[in-house]
C-alpha cells in the first residue's frame, strides 16, 4: 500500500506539473486564466480593440455573467437560456458553435434576475476535459468534443438572500476542487478528475455565502489550497482538505478571489456595513418603512424589492424583524474591508504573525485583485484604479479615476505590459502597466453590459458582453 506521505508527494508533483508545464498551445484554462491570476505570461493580444477594430469574429450568445475559458481552438462558456443550463464550446478560429450540452437540473436555484444567474460559474479545462459547476445541478465533465465523462450531482444551492451562485471550479493535480459557501451547509469539495468520485469534503460551518474561487499557492516548500470566505481566508492541504492556517479580518461577505506573486498571497475585498456604507439602525428603518406600525416589515412595506427582502429575512419567516436586522448588522460589524498581503509558511491562526501589510483604500466589491510585474492593481466601483507595491503596500497611485466610470464586476487582466478593465456599462479600458498614474492607451464602448472577465490567449482577446462573444486579434477585421 502506498504510504500517506507518498500519496501526498505524488499529488504535489502532479499539481506542480500541471502548472509548471505550460501548454504550447494558447490557453486561458480557468476563471481569470492560469490559477485565477488574471495574467498571461506569453499572450500578445492586439492593442486598440473596439466593436469595430481588430474584430476577428463575434457571435450571439445567451447572457450569463460567467467568463470565457480557452484551450487551443476551443472557447468554453456556461450559459442559461430558455430554462436550460448548458456548457458550450465555440471555435476560437471563427466563432462557430461546436457543441452545447445541457446540465439536467430538475429545479433551478433562486437567483437575482439581473445581477445573478444559475450559470455564473466559469468552466475550467486542462486540455483533456472541461468541467462546469451549476448551483442547480452540481459538477459535470466532458471531453473536448462534448462527450460526457462523469457527473457529480449536488443539492441545489441556496445562497444568502437567494442571490445565486458565483464560484467556479479549480482543476489541478488530478482533482476538481469546488468551494460552496452557502446560506447553510458550506463545504469545500475535492473530486477525482478522471472518475468524478469524491476524494474528500471539508465542512465550513462558519462560512456563510461567498463567491470567490479557490486557488493554489506554492510556497515554503508546500502547496496550499486557498479559499477566501466571510471574515477570513484559509489555507488547506490539497491532498486531504485539512485546514492549515487562517487569516482573519476580511469583509463580512467576500466576492473576490485571491492572487499570488512575489512569494506572497494577496486578497482584496469590500462589503457594505462599514463607515463608507453604514448599516442603518433598526429604529430608523422601522420608522421609515413600517407603514402599519406593527413593529415589523412585510414584503409589501419593504422599499428595496423582493430580492433584498429575502436577503435580509434571515429566518425566512416572511417578515423583517429586529432579530433579522441585528443578525446582518452584527456580521457586517465584524467585517474588515481590506487589501492585505500574507507571507508563506504559516500554521494555525496567522493573522498577527504572517500579514505583511494592509491597505484600506481603493478596495473592490466584485473584481478580484491583479498581481502583475511587482504590483497589485485594484479597480473600484466608480472607475477608480489603484496600484500598490507588492512587497510593501506602498501606493504608486490610489483611486485614480478612469474615463470608464460606473460599476465593475469583471476582474482586471494583464499581458504584454498592459492591463484591461471592463465596466458593467460596457466600456473596456486598456491601461499601460506601471507608472505613477493610469495611462489609458485605449477606451472602447461596447454599448451593452459586460460582467464576465476577458480571456487572453495567444494573440487573441475573447470578450463576452450581454449578447455577444467577441474574438479580437491581428489581421483583417469583420
Amino acid at each position: 500500500m502506498i504510504s500517506r506521505l507518498a500519496q501526498f508527494g505524488f499529488l504535489m508533483f502532479t499539481v506542480w506539473a500541471a502548472h509548471a508545464a505550460a501548454p504550447a498551445i494558447p490557453s486561458w484554462p480557468d476563471f481569470r486564466g492560469p490559477n485565477g491570476g488574471g495574467v498571461s505570461s506569453d499572450a500578445k493580444p492586439p492593442s486598440g480593440i473596439s466593436p469595430t477594430q481588430n474584430v476577428l469574429w463575434s457571435v450571439e450568445v445567451p447572457w450569463s455573467p460567467s467568463s470565457p475559458t480557452v484551450w487551443g481552438e476551443r472557447v468554453f462558456l456556461t450559459t442559461f437560456a430558455e430554462g436550460k443550463l448548458e456548457t458550450r464550446a465555440y471555435s476560437a478560429k471563427d466563432g462557430r458553435l461546436l457543441w452545447a450540452r445541457i446540465a439536467p437540473a430538475e429545479k433551478l436555484e433562486e437567483f437575482h434576475g439581473t445581477e445573478g444567474s444559475p450559470a455564473a460559474g466559469s468552466a475550467v479545462t486542462d486540455g483533456t476535459q472541461v468541467v462546469s459547476y451549476f448551483g442547480s445541478f452540481g459538477l459535470i465533465a466532458y471531453d473536448l468534443d462534448g462527450r460526457e465523462l462523469w457527473r457529480y450531482p449536488l443539492p441545489i444551492a441556496r445562497t444568502a438572500g437567494n442571490f445565486g451562485s458565483g464560484t467556479s471550479p479549480l482543476l489541478a493535480g488530478g482533482r476538481v476542487i469546488l468551494n460552496r459557501d452557502l446560506a447553510s451547509g458550506s463545504a469545500l469539495l475535492s473530486v477525482d478528475a478522471k472518475t468524478g468520485k469524491k476524494v474528500w469534503e471539508t465542512l465550513r460551518p462558519e462560512a456563510p455565502t461567498s463567491y470567490g474561487t479557490p486557488i493554489l499557492w506554492e510556497n515554503a516548500g508546500r502547496t496550499d489550497l486557498v479559499v477566501a470566505g466571510s471574515l477570513s481566508i484559509k489555507g488547506y492541504d490539497p491532498a486531504t482538505g485539512a485546514e492549515r492556517w487562517v487569516v482573519r479580518g476580511l469583509p463580512s461577505y467576500s466576492c473576490t478571489t485571491p492572487v499570488v506573486g512575489d512569494g506572497l498571497l494577496f486578497y482584496a475585498g469590500w462589503s457594505p456595513g462599514k463607515s463608507d456604507s453604514p448599516w442603518p439602525s433598526w429604529e430608523s428603518t422601522v420608522e421609515k418603512q413600517d407603514k402599519d406600525g406593527d413593529g415589523k416589515i412585510s414584503l409589501e412595506e419593504f422599499e428595496n424589492g423582493p430580492v433584498w427582502f429575502k436577503a435580509q429575512d434571515v429566518d425566512g419567516d416572511g417578515w423583517l424583524t429586529r432579530q433579522d436586522w441585528d443578525a446582518i448588522g452584527g456580521l457586517m460589524k465584524k467585517g474588515e474591508n481590506v487589501l492585505l498581503a500574507v507571507r508563506p509558511g504559516g500554521q494555525g491562526d496567522i493573522t498577527d504573525t504572517h500579514v505583511a501589510w494592509r491597505v484600506t483604500r481603493g478596495l473592490p466589491y466584485v473584481p478580484s485583485p491583479l498581481y502583475y510585474q511587482g504590483r497589485v492593481y485594484l479597480i473600484k466601483d466608480g472607475g477608480m484604479m489603484s496600484s500598490y507595491d507588492a512587497q510593501t503596500g506602498k501606493p504608486y497611485y490610489s483611486q485614480e479615476r478612469l474615463p470608464a466610470q460606473g460599476g465593475y464586476y469583471a476582474s482586471p487582466v494583464a499581458a504584454a505590459g498592459r492591463v484591461w478593465l471592463a465596466s458593467l456599462q460596457g466600456k473596456l479600458s486598456e491601461v499601460k502597466a506601471g507608472g505613477d498614474k493610469p495611462e489609458v492607451l485605449n477606451s472602447a464602448d461596447f454599448g451593452e453590459r459586460i460582467a464576465g472577465t476577458p480571456a487572453l490567449a495567444g494573440d487573441k482577446i475573447f470578450l463576452r458582453t450581454q449578447s455577444k462573444l467577441y474574438a479580437f486579434g491581428p489581421g483583417p477585421t469583420q
